[in-house]
C-alpha cells in the first residue's frame, strides 16, 4: 500500500508518525505492509515529514505538478491555492498500480493522508 501525505508547513516528526499510526488504524492494517510514501515537490524541504519517514525506515518519493494534478481525486484540496488538485489522494494514486483508495484524504492535526493500494 502506498501513501500519500501532505503537511503544514513546520510539522514535527511526532506529528507524522502520529498521523500514520491513526490512518494504518482506521482502515486496519500494519506498518509493514506499507511500501512507499509520497508527497508534492512543495514538501521536498520539510524537515519533520522527511525525519518521521525515515525513522519508520521508508522512502518518500515527491511528485511534480503535473503528476499530481493528472489525477481526478473524490476530494477537495486546500492544495488548490498552489494550483493542484490534491496532494494526498493523487500522490497515493501515482505510486499505486491499482490506482484504488483505501482510504480517502483524511486530516489528522496538521497531516493530511491517503492510502491506495
Amino acid at each position: 500500500m502506498y501513501i500519500g501525505i501532505g503537511a503544514r508547513r513546520g510539522v514535527s516528526s511526532e506529528e507524522v508518525v502520529d498521523a500514520v499510526k491513526q490512518a494504518l488504524e482506521e482502515v486496519g492494517k500494519d506498518e509493514s505492509e506499507i511500501k512507499m510514501f509520497a508527497s508534492s515537490t512543495l514538501k521536498e524541504n520539510e524537515t519533520g515529514l522527511i525525519e518521521a519517514i525515515n525513522d519508520m525506515g521508508f522512502d518518500i518519493k515527491f511528485l511534480p505538478d503535473d503528476v499530481l494534478n493528472g489525477f481526478e481525486v473524490p476530494s477537495d484540496s486546500q492544495a488548490s491555492r498552489f494550483g493542484l488538485k490534491g496532494v494526498a489522494e493523487p500522490a497515493a494514486l501515482a505510486l499505486s498500480a491499482n490506482k484504488k483508495l483505501i482510504l480517502e484524504k483524511k486530516v489528522y492535526g496538521r497531516i493530511t493522508i491517503a492510502i491506495a493500494e
